[in-house]
């Protein structure tokens, strides 16, 4: 059981999420929202179900564009060929034929080949594992831009596993292969469109906004934030939230987007070393005990 994993801690991190259309649906589980700390406390839709890092991502059946194009070689014209000799008597000919530097200069090289520009699907791929908070995975993006960008055969519409047992429909990219399995929340489902939350787990090699990725430790955490951060403790699966980046850099990602993080601790480190470290309990990723049981990155959450 993955359990509640966000709680108030990555309430703080994320804002508000708006489900709006979802939890409008008729049996369709409300999709996680993410709320302020400082407002009353609000019931919490559901959120992504969380994977423990020894469990294998399940089956599923089934722009990033660019101007850049390289500007054609400058084409260089061959130099014309010598005029022939006028035809007449040998004998009015000069001794010594006139000399034409046409004829005796070496011809030009040729003109470089051209670089054919990059093929869009090429484009995509090259920048495949990387999201970012605009082009495919924009608010404004919907499955149809993610099947335009990695391709129809490569985009699956499915139910995903939410955090209190329930599913809940997303667009699921890559979803045979678990190190390219990226899964996409809509704010309206029944239309496949608006971004809501793109989820980041499992053996994912994905990488979110800011250089944050699946199995980073504290202080690599630490680094891309540029200092430390507050985490809440771990709960009954061993599972710690980011519940401040404290104003790092992590803090703000360009395009709008928020994120939330969720560091699976060592499972060598004993249950009783982990209940001195409670989910109840706020510590900074600088404490002796908190990096005593090493935990990493095991979910990214990235939402409007």
């Amino acid at each position: 059981m993955r359990g509640t994993w966000i709680g108030a801690a990555v309430i703080a991190t994320l804002g508000a999420f708006a489900v709006g259309p979802v939890a409008a649906q008729q049996n369709q589980p409300a999709q996680p929202a993410i709320a302020n700390p400082d407002q009353p406390d609000q019931t919490t839709p559901p959120k992504p179900a969380r994977h423990s890092h020894h469990n294998t991502t399940r089956d599923l059946q089934p722009d990033l564009d660019t101007d850049d194009q390289l500007a054609p070689s400058q084409i260089k014209q061959p130099m014309p060929a010598a005029v022939a000799e006028p035809s007449g008597n040998a004998a009015a000919k000069p001794a010594h034929p006139a000399q034409h530097a046409a004829v005796d200069a070496p011809p030009p090289p040729p003109a470089p080949p051209r670089k054919p520009a990059a093929a869009p699907s090429a484009v995509a791929a090259a920048g495949a594992h990387v999201v970012a908070c605009n082009g495919a995975f924009s608010k404004e993006s919907s499955h149809l831009r993610l099947a335009m960008t990695f391709d129809s055969k490569n985009v699956a519409f499915a139910d995903v596993d939410a955090s209190n047992g329930s599913k809940v429909p997303a667009s699921v990219v890559f979803p045979n292969d678990p190190k390219r399995r990226l899964e996409v929340w809509w704010s309206n489902p029944t239309e496949r469109r608006d971004t809501y939350l793109i989820v980041i787990n499992g053996k994912s090699t994905w990488t979110a906004p800011g250089g944050m990725k699946l199995g980073l430790t504290l202080a690599q955490l630490e680094k891309l934030n540029h200092k430390p951060f507050k985490l809440k403790g771990f709960d009954k699966d061993g599972i710690a939230t980011v519940s401040d980046w404290d104003g790092g850099a992590l803090a703000t990602i360009p395009g709008g987007c928020k994120s939330g993080l969720s560091l699976h601790a060592d499972p060598k480190v004993s249950a009783d070393a982990l209940s001195q470290l409670s989910a109840d309990k706020e510590f900074s990723s600088t404490d002796a005990d908190i990096r005593a049981a090493k935990p990493t990155v095991s979910e990214i959450l990235i939402g409007y």
